[in-house]
C-alpha cells in the first residue's frame, strides 16, 4: 500500500463513515512512516466522480431551494450545504495527493493533513445535523467544487490557484456573517462548529497559497498575473466582495493581490 493507493481508497469509499475512517487511518499511517510515496507508481487514473452515498441527489445550483434559517429544517438545510462542501473538500485534498505526482513530500503531508481536518469538519456538521433530526443526503446538493477539480486535473498550478485560493477562500469571506446570523437566531451550537471550521480553513487556504507560489516558481510564471488570468478563464463569477481581508492576509494573499481581486469583483458586479 502506497500513499497514492490509500488516497484512491479514500476517494472511492461511498459510505461517509468508511471514508472518514479510511482518511484517519491513511493520515496516521503516512505520518508514522508506514505509507511510502512510491516513485515507481504509474500516472493517476483519469479523474472521475468520487464515492458518495447513494441517496445524495446532485442538482444544478439554480435548482436548489432557498430556505430560511428560522426553523430547524431551514438550519439543517443550510448546515447540509456546508457539510457537502466539507465532504467534497475531503475529496479535493485526497485528489491533490493522488493526482499530482513528483511533488515534494511536504506537499503530500500538507494535503493529507487537510483531508484529515476536512473529515473532522464533516463529522462535526453531520453530528449537528443529527441533533436537528436530519442526516447527510436528506437535502439536495450541487457539484461545483468537484467540477472545478475536473477542470484542473491536468495542472497542479491551476488546482492550487482555483480550488483553495478561489472556491475555499470564499468561505473565509462569508462564514463570519453566517456565524453572526446563527448566533442571532440562538443557534450557538451550529455557530460554534462554523467557528472551528473558519479558524482551520485559513490554514488550508494558506497551504494552497504556498503551493501555488511553488508551482509558479517551478514553471517560471509570475504569480499575481497568473492567478488573475486563471480566474478570468475559469472562475470569474466566483469573485465577489466584500472580502475578509485579515483572514485572507493570514492565508497568504498580498495587499497588491487583494487590490487586483477587488478590481475584478467590481468589474464582475458592474456587468
Amino acid at each position: 500500500m502506497t500513499l497514492f493507493n490509500a488516497a484512491r481508497c479514500c476517494l472511492d469509499a461511498t459510505d461517509p463513515s468508511v471514508k472518514l475512517a479510511l482518511t484517519r487511518e491513511a493520515v496516521a499511517a503516512f505520518e508514522s512512516g508506514k505509507l511510502d510515496i512510491a516513485t515507481e507508481d504509474g500516472p493517476p487514473d483519469p479523474i472521475r466522480d468520487p464515492g458518495r452515498p447513494a441517496n445524495l441527489r446532485l442538482v444544478a445550483p439554480r435548482h436548489l431551494p432557498q430556505r430560511g434559517l428560522g426553523s430547524d429544517e431551514g438550519r439543517a438545510g443550510f448546515l447540509h450545504a456546508i457539510a457537502h462542501i466539507e465532504f467534497n473538500a475531503i475529496h479535493l485534498a485526497w485528489d491533490a495527493v493522488y493526482r499530482f505526482r513528483g511533488m515534494p513530500r511536504e506537499f503530500y503531508a500538507d494535503w493529507a493533513s487537510v483531508a484529515d481536518d476536512e473529515a473532522r469538519h464533516f463529522s462535526m456538521l453531520a453530528a449537528r445535523l443529527g441533533e436537528l433530526g436530519f442526516g447527510y443526503g436528506d437535502f439536495e446538493a450541487h457539484n461545483g467544487l468537484w467540477e472545478m477539480a475536473e477542470k484542473t486535473a491536468d495542472s497542479c498550478l491551476a488546482r492550487m490557484a482555483l480550488v483553495p485560493r478561489v472556491l475555499e477562500a470564499r468561505g473565509l469571506d462569508v462564514t463570519p456573517g453566517m456565524i453572526h446570523r446563527l448566533r442571532h437566531l440562538g443557534d450557538a451550537a451550529s455557530a460554534e462548529v462554523l467557528e472551528v471550521i473558519l479558524r482551520e480553513e485559513v490554514r488550508h487556504v494558506a497551504i494552497g497559497s504556498r503551493w501555488f507560489a511553488w508551482c509558479c516558481e517551478r514553471e517560471g510564471r509570475e504569480p499575481e498575473s497568473t492567478f488573475i488570468e486563471l480566474i478570468r478563464n475559469f472562475a470569474k463569477g466566483a469573485i465577489r466582495g466584500p472580502f475578509n481581508l485579515p483572514a485572507r492576509a493570514a492565508a497568504g494573499f498580498a495587499d497588491s493581490e487583494m487590490a487586483l481581486l477587488s478590481a475584478l469583483s467590481t468589474e464582475v458586479n458592474s456587468q
